[in-house]
């Protein structure tokens, strides 16, 4: 598996934006876009995947000169608006903005029953990430992994997540099958009353989204066992990463990646990939996701997005099998 931290960090974007502004530089269609651009995000506002959608829509807006708009269509855990996405014309003017949940792991915990992320879409990007974290309330007796390891050897050790089946349960499930131990899973119905069960501490530590982790960290309401990734995050530059720390397999990462129907053409896909790839490089665009612990992840190519793609949903399909979560077990 590539290192998330580097993948698509180099971008040609000086070449990208000579297609943007004329669109004959690269064949492209100088038609589109001829009429405003819809993202559909399968959450309500205020979420991650609704404000990477707005922030970095708006600037691709501006590149293509055309209205982009966000349509929130919650449900399913995303699946609602992945269907939705699936069924509308192939022609670039609706696409989804998904996490990793909504493209890798619900087609492998999921009820089995919607469009296959791959067989019925056209890729065109990754825009972003935010690395998951393990951390803990400042009374567990452990600051490392191997010391929480450790620890669940000895006595009871509980971890929640945001609930069944996302990137945060299937995080827990990695992390007890790499290290060979057990923790006892506490879902909650989103991270916000989960982070609240663990800062009261009611529930010994929490794996989720640096945004939601990030604040109670900084004010010693929790403390940082690792970054599941393999590189640091300049929003928690002192939290060490679990490969630091040995654990090299665990790496989970929240990224948010693009998809249009399938039948898209290739000239408007690559269009989309262009602007989506310039705009999530911009300066203020940048900074403003970095003001909520996101970073930029580009991909290479639109083929370089498919096989990673097709690359996450073989792991996290392995990681649920072993936990017995697949749709085919009825998890």
């Amino acid at each position: 598996m590539g290192a998330f931290g580097r993948r698509g960090c180099v971008v040609t974007i000086g070449l990208m934006l000579l297609g943007i502004g004329s669109g004959s530089a690269s064949g492209q269609p100088a038609a589109f876009p001829a009429r405003p651009i819809t993202i559909v995000v399968g959450f309500t506002p205020g979420g991650g995947n609704d404000v990477v959608a707005r922030v970095v829509g708006a600037k691709v807006g501006e590149l293509l000169r055309t209205s982009v708009l966000v349509l929130n269509r919650p449900g399913a855990n995303g699946a609602v608006a992945l269907d939705s996405v699936a069924k509308a014309p192939p022609d670039g003017y609706t696409i989804i903005l998904g996490s990793s949940s909504v493209l890798a792991i619900n087609p492998v915990v999921g009820a089995g029953s919607g469009p296959d992320p791959i067989s019925g879409f056209v890729g065109i990007g990754t825009v972003a990430m935010t690395p998951q974290v393990l951390a803990v309330h400042p009374s567990v007796p452990a600051h490392t992994i191997r010391e929480l390891v450790d620890l669940s050897r000895q006595k009871e050790v509980s971890i929640a997540s945001a609930g069944i089946g996302g990137l945060p349960h299937l995080a827990i499930e990695l992390f007890q099958s790499s290290e060979k131990t057990r923790f006892v899973h506490v879902p909650y119905r989103g991270g916000a009353p989960a982070a609240t069960d663990v800062v009261a501490g009611h529930v010994n530590g929490i794996v989720m989204d640096l945004p939601v982790v990030q604040p109670f960290v900084a004010d010693g309401r929790m403390r940082a066992i690792a970054l599941l990734n393999d590189r640091r995050s300049p929003a928690m530059p002192n939290a060490a990463t679990s490969a630091e720390q040995g654990a090299g397999g665990l790496i989970a990462v929240n990224w948010y990646g693009l998809l249009a129907p399938a039948g898209t053409p290739a000239p408007v896909a690559d269009r989309l990939f262009e602007a989506f790839n310039a705009a999530v490089h911009d300066t203020s665009v940048k900074a403003k996701l970095a003001a909520i612990g996101i970073e930029p992840m580009t991909s290479a190519s639109r083929t370089d997005f498919t096989a990673f793609l097709k690359q996450e949903i073989a792991r996290w399909a392995d990681v649920a099998k072993t936990a017995d979560l697949t749709s085919k077990s009825g998890g």
